[in-house]
């Protein structure tokens, strides 16, 4: 439902109105045909301070005035601009958000080089369009410089990974956060600035962009930072990464945190590897390293949830990796993007990917990690071609083949009949060591062996049950706990002996 005018405007109002806006909806600036009804809002809504005056009204075509329901136009017209903005994709970050504001010429510039100087307890920042200058201030655990500032988004830029380096911006913006933000900063002020660190002549924004973004939509130039001058990139990278996940106020596990814990993980496996101490490097021997030079508070379940991280990405971001392009950027799944990170692990890496440190030497052919990772992507790209490629966004809810890859690729679904393809892939490739079995992909496969893999998948997403109609109860089952979805698949037939060519 719209929100309309207290009171209608008379035609010489109107006139005055069309004078100022010309004959286009305020929405986005599309010209109204003289044939389509005109109708007028509040730009400004009565809540915010918007006054029933003429020069808070505004035209608006009939389609985007019903559109935006209880909205006020202004908040609608940026609503359509920030949807304009994710049409780009899902993984955006503060960085793309200020590409699109300055071709869209809403900011004049961002990311400019500053000039940096200390003296004693002061810092000054200054190049062709600022000057300025900022009390110093030290950390008493890190010995750290840092500095607080209203900075013009002129120097300011985000801290994103780029050919040279590690970027320590964590994720991407998300819509409904953004708009959210947009919305509340209208009302209330902001409580924390936003954090960066000085590189080079650049200064980096790694943590509040979407308070920034936020900001940005509502017109704000100037952002309230916290600086940091001369931090070490790592245990500033793992406070960040501490902050986006062990204290969160709302968690979160996607591919962008575990690229992040990847990369970084995958950089001290290189400089471990290549220490000459006449040890064995093994990756149990690698995570003793990794308590002897990281944050000591870390416990050793958490250093092994960011080792199984380091594991993830290896076969997430492989370019190789043809399901990549549906793996959700955040902790839930979308049409655009139906599997998770989440999904993952506990489904098909639970059951082929071994997580657990190994104690091989990485020097000598024991050691298989590299023909593992190789073959759980293989795995994801039997997935992709038999199945997922499949997948259309844009499909009608009731089309049969979308409904069969949405029960298949359902979050309990997966979880269940992974434990019996994981089952039927083992006694297929003769895999009988309760050991190997905690690890089947952690050997060296042939083509022939990924044939028989294929045909048991083949088996599993052919099963008539997968395209019965849409409400029958395979949609109900789906919806329950792991265990109870395993049972009804198998009582139907789906069970390990069927995998392997037992009649259904």
């Amino acid at each position: 439902m719209a929100i309309t005018l207290k009171r209608q405007l008379n035609e010489e109002e109107k006139k005055t109105i069309l004078t100022r806006f010309g004959r286009k909806c305020f929405a986005n600036n599309h010209d109204i045909p003289e044939s389509d009804k005109l109708h007028f809002d509040h730009i400004r809504a009565h809540a915010l301070g918007g006054q029933s005056e003429l020069d808070n009204i505004a035209p608006m075509c009939e389609f985007h005035n019903k559109a935006k329901g209880m909205l006020p136009l202004e908040d609608f017209r940026i609503k359509l601009q920030i949807e304009e903005f994710f049409e780009n994709g899902e993984k955006q970050t503060l960085k793309h958000l200020l590409e699109f504001f300055k071709t869209k010429k809403l900011i004049t510039d961002f990311g400019q080089s500053v000039s940096l100087k200390e003296s004693g307890k002061i810092i000054s920042a200054e190049n062709h369009s600022f000057n300025n200058a900022f009390d110093l201030h030290v950390c008493p655990l890190t010995k750290w410089k840092y500095f607080y500032g209203n900075l013009p988004i002129d120097i300011l830029n985000s801290d994103d990974e780029d050919d040279q380096s590690i970027g320590l911006q964590p994720r991407y913006l998300i819509f409904d956060k953004v708009f959210e933000l947009y919305r509340h900063f209208q009302i209330y002020p902001v409580l924390q600035p936003s954090i960066g660190r000085v590189k080079g002549d650049k200064i980096l924004l790694f943590d509040g962009q979407h308070k920034a973004a936020a900001l940005l939509w509502n017109g704000r130039k100037i952002l309230e930072c916290k600086i940091y001058v001369n931090p070490e990139i790592r245990i500033l990278n793992q406070t960040n990464i501490a902050a986006h996940d062990r204290f969160a106020q709302t968690r979160f596990f996607s591919p962008v945190l575990i690229q992040k814990l990847g990369q970084q993980f995958g950089k001290d496996f290189e400089a471990y590897k290549n220490i000459e101490d006449g040890q064995v490097k093994s990756e149990i021997g690698f995570l003793e390293y990794l308590e002897r030079i990281q944050d000591t508070t870390m416990t050793r379940a958490e250093r092994n949830k960011r080792f199984r991280s380091y594991l993830y990405d290896s076969v997430l971001n492989d370019p190789t990796n043809k399901m990549k392009s549906l793996i959700s950027s955040s902790n839930r799944g979308s049409m655009e993007e139906p599997i998770t990170v989440d999904m993952l692990s506990k489904s098909i890496f639970s059951c082929f990917l071994n997580t657990e440190p190994v104690a091989d030497n990485m020097a000598s052919d024991s050691y298989k990690r590299e023909l593992e990772f190789s073959n759980n992507i293989q795995l994801l790209n039997i997935l992709f071609d038999l199945a997922l490629f499949n997948w259309n966004k844009d499909s009608s809810p009731t089309k049969t083949e979308q409904i069969k890859l949405e029960r298949i690729f359902a979050s309990k679904s997966i979880m269940a009949w992974s434990e019996l393809f994981r089952d039927a892939v083992c006694a297929k490739l003769e895999i009988t060591d309760s050991d190997e079995r905690a690890r089947p992909f952690y050997r060296e496969l042939t083509d022939t062996d990924f044939d028989k893999i294929r045909n048991i998948f083949s088996r599993l997403i052919g099963i008539q049950f997968w395209s019965l109609p849409k409400d029958s109860e395979i949609d109900s089952v789906i919806a329950g706990n792991k265990t109870a979805v395993k049972d009804w698949l198998k009582s139907k037939g789906l069970t390990s002996g069927y995998l392997l060519g037992a009649q259904e």
